[in-house]
This record gives structure tokens, C-alpha cells and sequence, in this order.
């Protein structure tokens, strides 16, 4: 389990960065996530600045293209030093095998990232998913499919919400890890996300590890806000076991 909540550096710039993480103590070591926006805008860079501030990387680019493409680009950002990267799912069982070649064929020098696949994105519903991917099934049948494939191809483990955590357990290995965006203390926005859930409930439910963006970079004070997160996180709940 990451300790840690994982906090989504939803920001376009460098610029935008620098302040936010000026509001956290300096010697704390954060776990941070890096998306599309900013990874496209700053380019590696970013993640080098942020490994020598000290904070570990979630590298969330969700790979997704023809299995030669995915092992080449997966090769190159083993090479920047993150803790976690992506790829979906939805690429297959060969293109998920090729994202693990690439990232231990790169990390010569350095432990290799632990890599996990994006499944339905918490943003989407099932009815969406029926009706635009033209999935048949149910959403957590989907998601726990996925899980499977993923398993099966090496991989670490999934993204997934955290609604999902449980049923995926009961069908994985026991290392297998669940990292579970869409997480909202009570009372907070849920914008545009669709399954939703608490810290503590994301815990109770099997989540290993909880992403969180808006609570935090869009909070008064983001520090107190990320320590409460972090202490209803990390609170032990004994209703669940894997």
C-alpha cells in the first residue's frame, strides 16, 4: 500500500508548480502525479526537476498504440527515474507485455517502475461505456477483464475507482495493486468524475493507492487539506480484508 496519497499536479507549467509545492514543507518527499498536460507542455524536464526536489513520480501518460511503438516509448521514460507509469488496457494483452519489455530493457541502471493499466476511466459511466464503446457487459465485469488481461500480460496492476477494488482482488494475485483516482473527502465537488468515493472509503473498499488532484492543488491551504486526506487515508479500517 502507498501510504501517501498521490497528489495530480493539475497544472499546465512549471511556472504553476513552483508555488504550489512552495506551500509543503520542503524536506517532505511527496508522491506527485505528472498527466498529458503538463507532460506535453514541459516534456521530461519536469520530471527532473521534480526527482531532484526529492518527490516520487507517477508518470500517468496512458500509452496506447501498437505494441513496437509502446515498447520503444516505454523504454525512453524508464530512463527518467519514476516510481509508477501507465499504459490502457484497452491496447492488449501484446501491447501491455511490449510496456513491460520497454521498461526493463530502459531501467538498466535503476529499479524498474512498477507499471499499471488504465481500465474504464472514472470519469466514465456505465451507461457511456454501453453506449459509446459498445461494451456489452457490465462496467466492473469490464474492468475486472482488464484486470485480468493486465495480470496476465506482467503487469503490476490497474487504475481503476476504488468502487471496483474489491471484485478485482477477489480475482488477482495477491500483489496485484489497485490505484484509485477519483477520490473526494465529503462535501467536495465531484466535477466530472462519475464513481467517486472517500479516503477512508477508497481503503475500506481495497484500494492500494489513492490519486488525488482538485481536493488539493484547488484547496485554500493545500497542505492541511493533503494531511487530512492523508490521515483519513492511512487509517487503518479492520471491516475489510483481501
Amino acid at each position: 500500500m502507498i501510504e501517501r496519497p498521490i497528489i495530480a499536479l493539475d497544472f499546465s507549467t512549471k511556472v504553476e508548480i513552483v508555488p504550489f509545492l512552495k506551500k509543503f514543507p520542503s524536506e517532505e518527499s511527496l508522491f506527485v502525479k505528472v498527466g498529458m498536460e503538463l507532460f506535453y507542455q514541459e516534456g521530461p524536464d519536469i520530471v527532473r526537476f521534480l526527482k531532484a526536489s526529492g518527490h516520487d513520480i507517477f508518470l500517468d501518460l496512458k500509452l496506447h498504440d501498437i505494441p513496437n511503438t509502446v515498447e520503444r516509448a516505454m523504454k525512453g521514460l524508464a530512463q527518467l527515474g519514476v516510481s509508477l507509469t501507465n499504459v490502457h488496457a484497452a491496447g492488449g494483452k501484446e501491447m501491455m507485455a511490449a510496456a513491460v519489455s520497454g521498461l526493463i530493457a530502459g531501467s538498466s541502471q535503476q529499479k524498474v517502475p512498477q507499471l499499471i493499466a488504465v481500465t474504464q476511466l472514472t470519469s466514465t459511466s456505465q451507461k457511456q461505456m454501453q453506449s459509446e464503446q459498445l461494451i456489452e457487459t457490465t462496467l466492473i465485469d469490464s474492468v475486472c477483464h482488464y484486470a485480468l488481461l493486465a495480470q496476465a500480460a506482467g503487469l503490476d496492476g490497474v487504475v481503476c475507482s476504488a468502487l471496483e477494488a474489491t471484485a478485482i482482488h477477489q480475482k488477482t494475485s495477491e500483489d496485484f495493486i489497485c490505484v484509485t483516482p477519483g477520490i473526494r473527502p465529503d462535501l467536495a465537488k465531484i466535477e466530472d468524475q462519475k464513481r467517486v468515493v472517500t479516503p477512508s472509503k477508497a481503503r475500506a473498499l481495497g484500494a492500494n493507492a489513492i490519486v488525488v488532484g482538485r481536493p488539493i492543488t484547488k484547496a485554500q491551504d493545500p497542505y492541511q487539506m493533503y494531511r487530512s486526506i492523508k490521515k483519513e487515508w492511512s487509517e487503518k479500517n479492520d471491516n475489510f480484508t483481501n
